[in-house]
């Protein structure tokens, strides 16, 4: 087996150490070292002799060393002093506490250090420089140095050999699958060549160059795995087809009978799908909407019509309490026409063996339930479920209909790239006599006002409110950052003595979960301290308020999500989000959440200021597939996609590109 794609796990000596801290960066094989980028690089490319330095400047000097050692201070403290000298003058050189040095730093030795000049006592030295010993191939020092996302126990600099180490002794193995015929089109760098520059790169220009291939790499084998996903599922998945215009009357009849009326976003989206469900290859269709927007009631009415077709539907949602809410739903709406909504989850189990219509979380692939006839499948939240996980479901029926629903706001650049073998709709309307959520960035010197105002409206309006923080311990790194369980203890014994609060994170258990909600549903709770487990699924009706605590560690489509679980009903709502930072980017991103309610306008927003960081449903098998592309350029996204269907029927052609697609398994209930 190829060295580069070894599981680090069978790996021995320090590889075997460090896969636990590894595979928190998705690091799980050697390649993955190479596909792990610098988010920075330190300038250290000002060479200098020691004559010539000054107090202030960052730069790299090469000597010898003459003498280092240890010195002890009144406090056990060490400090590590080396004498570095070249042709022009010697130096002093400080470090703190590493009393390991004087072993690794030998007298004699060439050394190469990078670092800022300071002046002490009239005296310049180099304090806690980066060094490495010998005179050549230097990786440390004397150059753009790349920095990476770290971990506990692994730091830049040794993720830095490893890089370097396996670029050089492994160059053979990294084959360069794009069609030469792209390359040239494009005018794209080798692969190696790309690899090795984004790590090690000699100027910045270099970095931009090798971006552009690796960008594009991403965004091709991405679209071109969807490309070929929906040529596979339109050509050899068969299924039945539903009776649509049959039907008609009962379905028009069921739409009347809703105690509300359907938004014209929800009555196109239930069309797009009925299209779908009239024709032979199955459905695979994603339906997008913000929380409140009716998703729900949509696919209610599709199960319906599959009901009508004598076929069974399924909804599996990712947790026990977004299953038991769209349980509950469904059955209110479908109930009454003598329908039986079963309902599956690790706790709870009912109607599974005489059922028209299953819901329920992960349980409902368990072996144990059968389907007559499945003939219908809608996945909530879609990029939470693994392609196992899906795939199992699919497989319970003959090739049934997929319908994939989320409440995340997903720019259509990255719907359109992300998934491109699914049909999208989207519904971008909220019901009649829903109100907008009046938010507002509150500044730290109006917090006392903010609570006063929280608790004259739990007193005069009955008002619940949620209080959302980042963490569920505070941690010593993020110490600004409000912990759930540190606020909990604050707001309950100082700041709201007189109302009731609760808490709710994560580490509980699904029980203890559903009991503190059932709890502040039934108003046995004033306020609900709780960590972003409230992002989706929940549906208090009395909660009219929510805070947010160090908004700016939130995308703006998470901070609009979790605003979703207020102004659920007719009634004024409101959010209130509390930052500490003073950095003017980060506030005209989160005044954003003021001016609109719109959650794709908040999505491009936050695509065009922050980046596609991690973005949902591109992250299988360990690694994310989209670190560096860049999906605001719309110009690349055009070129890979047309590339990408040129390509789609001819990958036979080109074994290495078909073998990378294949191995990217990023599909969204595909077939097989």
């Amino acid at each position: 087996m190829a060295l580069l794609k070894t599981q680090i796990r069978s790996l021995p000596g320090i590889y075997k150490r460090y896969t636990t801290y590894l595979e928190k960066l998705d690091i799980l094989t050697p390649e993955d070292f190479l596909y792990h980028f610098p988010f920075r690089y330190n300038d250290f490319t000002i060479i200098s002799k020691i004559n010539e330095i000054q107090a202030g400047e960052i730069v790299t000097i090469r000597g010898e060393v003459k003498e280092i050692k240890n010195q002890y201070t009144r406090g056990r403290l060490t400090i590590q002093k080396a004498e570095i000298s070249d042709d022009t003058g010697s130096l002093d050189i400080i470090w703190f506490n590493q009393p390991y040095l004087v072993k690794n730093i030998q007298n004699t030795d060439k050394i190469s250090l990078s670092g800022k000049i300071e002046e002490k006592m009239g005296k310049l030295q180099m304090n806690s420089p980066e060094f490495e010993i010998g005179e050549d191939n230097f990786i440390h020092t004397g150059r753009l140095v790349p920095i990476y996302p770290e971990t506990r126990g692994v730091s830049s600099k040794w993720l830095r050999r490893q890089v370097f180490k396996f670029l050089s002794q492994n160059k053979e193995e990294i084959s360069d699958f794009l069609p030469p015929k792209i390359k040239k089109n494009n005018k794209l760098l080798d692969l190696y060549e790309s690899i090795y520059k984004i790590h090690f790169p000699n100027d910045l220009n270099e970095v931009e160059i090798a971006k552009k291939r690796l960008g594009f790499d991403e965004l091709f084998t991405t679209q071109l795995a969807a490309n070929v996903r929906r040529i596979s599922w339109n050509k050899k998945l068969k299924s039945k087809a539903f009776e649509v215009n049959k039907f008609e009357k009962e379905i028009n009849k069921l739409i009347k009978s809703l105690p509300f009326k359907l938004t014209n976003a929800q009555l196109k989206a239930k069309d797009e799908i009925f299209s779908d469900l009239n024709k032979e290859n199955p459905m695979n269709r994603l339906l997008e909407g913000d929380v409140g927007s009716g998703k729900t009631v949509v696919a209610a009415i599709s199960m319906y019509l599959a009901y009508l077709n004598g076929r069974e539907s399924v909804l599996m949602a990712p947790t026990e309490i977004l299953a038991a809410q769209h349980h509950k739903t469904i059955t209110e709406l479908l109930s009454p026409l003598k329908i039986k909504v079963g309902y599956a989850s690790s706790s709870k189990k009912d109607l599974l063996d005489d059922f028209d219509i299953l819901v329920g979380t992960h349980a409902v692939i368990q072996k144990n339930i059968n389907f007559k006839n499945l003939g219908l499948i809608i996945i909530d939240e879609q990029q939470r479920f693994g392609v196992e996980q899906r795939g199992i479901l699919r497989n319970k029926g003959e090739n049934p209909h997929v319908l994939t629903m989320t409440a995340t706001p997903i720019p259509r650049t990255i719907a359109l790239t992300l998934y491109g073998d699914l049909d999208l709709s989207v519904l971008n309307e909220m019901p009649q006599g829903r109100l907008r959520i009046k938010t507002w960035l509150v500044p730290n010197i109006k917090r006392n006002d903010a609570n006063k105002w929280i608790e004259k409206q739990i007193l005069t309006n009955k008002s619940q409110v949620f209080v959302v923080c980042p963490f569920i311990e505070e941690s010593e790194s993020l110490t600004t950052v409000k912990a759930a369980t540190k606020e909990f203890e604050r707001l309950k014994n100082v700041v709201f003595k007189k109302n009731r609060v609760g808490l709710l994170h994560g580490k509980l258990k699904a029980k203890e979960k559903e009991i503190i909600l059932n709890d502040f549903k039934n108003r046995k709770y004033d306020i609900l301290v709780a960590t972003p487990l409230v992002e989706v699924g929940i549906d208090i009706p009395g909660a009219d308020i929510i805070v947010i605590e160090a908004a700016e560690r939130f995308g703006l489509s998470q901070l609009h999500q979790l605003r979703g679980r207020v102004g659920r009903r007719e009634k004024q709502a409101f959010c209130l989000l509390f930052t500490e930072s003073q950095t003017p980017q980060t506030l005209e991103r989160l005044r954003g959440m003021e001016k609109t309610n719109i959650g794709s306008e908040l999505a491009e927003l936050d695509l065009k200021m922050r980046g596609p960081g991690q973005i949902y449903g591109t992250r299988q098998s360990g690694r994310s597939y989209l670190k560096i592309a860049d999906l605001t350029d719309h110009k690349l996204i055009q070129s890979t996609k047309i590339e990408a269907q040129k390509y789609a029927t001819k990958l036979e052609k080109y074994p290495e590109l078909k073998n990378r697609v294949e191995q990217m398994n990023i599909k969204v209930v595909a077939p097989d």
